[in-house]
């Protein structure tokens, strides 16, 4: 069925399981995936479904949004459109357009410049900490952490999809962990070091919970 949203008309599946409570959820597709008990009917979830338009419709905004980022590459802060060309022998940028003969080498030459370019982001802040102990680091694809500080073994690892944020974001997010060497916890004294290197974190952790 369908049913209008705010100023979208909204493709609705109703799927009907042995649960007690509703579910909403938008996928992939964009549809709208009611589950309920099986004797729900349907009129109840057109009813369920305004009296939760506004919450419906933020999470409907947020599907769109998401899947706008997803038909771009970004780099540092900058999305780019994805040129598959077969002449292409190395990753390479014009203008707004990444170059590459395919995804298998456009994941190779991000993994490269992420080592790269965090290494290099490192170096330019670690001059800014006194008596830290020596680490390592590393990078790994993580779902809800752009870095973790093990301190007991010092090691920093980055979260690889910060390469997609801009250079002042990644900053940040090594500045957070080093500061991590003082203070193990989130405490105001941690803050305090970040501040102190960092002024405007407040504004750097806003725009990576938005973003």
């Amino acid at each position: 069925m369908i049913m209008q949203l705010g100023s979208y008309e909204i493709h609705i599946e109703i799927v009907r399981k042995n649960n007690k409570n509703i579910y909403f959820r938008f996928k992939d597709d964009g549809i709208l995936y009611v589950t309920c008990n099986r004797f729900v009917s349907e009129r109840e979830v057109r009813r369920l479904i305004q009296t939760n338009e506004k919450a419906l419709l933020k999470m409907y905004e947020k599907f769109l949004k998401q899947s706008e980022n997803n038909n771009y590459f970004y780099y540092l802060g900058e999305p780019y459109t994805i040129v598959i060309d077969d002449s292409v022998k190395k990753v390479f940028i014009d203008q707004d357009m990444i170059y590459t003969n395919s995804e298998k080498m456009l994941d190779k030459w991000y993994k490269t410049e992420a080592l790269k370019i965090f290494e290099e982001r490192l170096k330019a802040q670690v001059v800014n900490f006194n008596d830290i102990p020596e680490f390592t680091w590393k990078i790994r694809k993580m779902t809800t952490r752009w870095g973790v500080n093990n301190v007991t073994k010092r090691v920093i690892t980055l979260n690889s999809e910060l390469l997609k944020k801009d250079v002042t974001l990644i900053d940040y997010v090594i500045v957070h962990e080093l500061c991590h060497f003082y203070e193990a916890n989130h405490s105001s004294r941690f803050w305090a070091q970040v501040e102190k290197r960092y002024p405007y974190y407040k504004l750097a952790r806003k725009r990576l919970r938005v973003e």
